[in-house]
């Protein structure tokens, strides 16, 4: 599984697994719980290869914060989305200390800890983009 099948759905909580195209959007599978279901083609869906994080300087994919983030905490589970704010804000600047304090959210650093840890219990240990595999070809 590569981080580029996984998909964040806009109203949905957790990430999916990219499973198939359908008639009226993609089919894709929860990695919470396994489940299937169908995103309509109305819906704000997002691979995690799409998605950046701000910084002082040019903006970081979240592949490579995904990566930072499992450096730093060893390959364990990162600090719980459900912490207070200065705990995540305090976490997330131990991990990218550049990241841009006025533009990224609270609610973008616990999304990210909460999308870290469920990769990591899904058994991420790589967060390469198909990009970054096709050019080391």
């Amino acid at each position: 599984m590569e981080l580029r099948e996984i998909l964040a759905i806009s109203g949905q909580p957790g990430l999916y697994k990219f499973v198939a195209q359908s008639m009226r959007g993609v089919i894709v599978e929860s990695l919470v719980d396994g489940r299937r279901m169908n995103a309509a083609a109305s819906s704000k869906v997002s691979a995690l290869t799409e998605i950046s994080m701000f910084t002082e300087g040019d903006d970081i994919p979240l592949a490579e914060v995904f990566t930072k983030i499992y450096t730093h905490y060893e390959g364990k589970e990162a600090i719980s989305h459900k912490e207070c704010a200065e705990k995540l804000q305090a976490a997330f600047a131990e991990v990218l200390p550049e990241y841009d304090r006025e533009r990224v959210h609270v609610s973008d650093i616990k999304k990210c800890f909460a999308w870290y840890n469920l990769l990591v219990k899904a058994g991420f240990t790589e967060f390469k983009t198909g990009d970054e595999e096709a050019q080391e070809e």
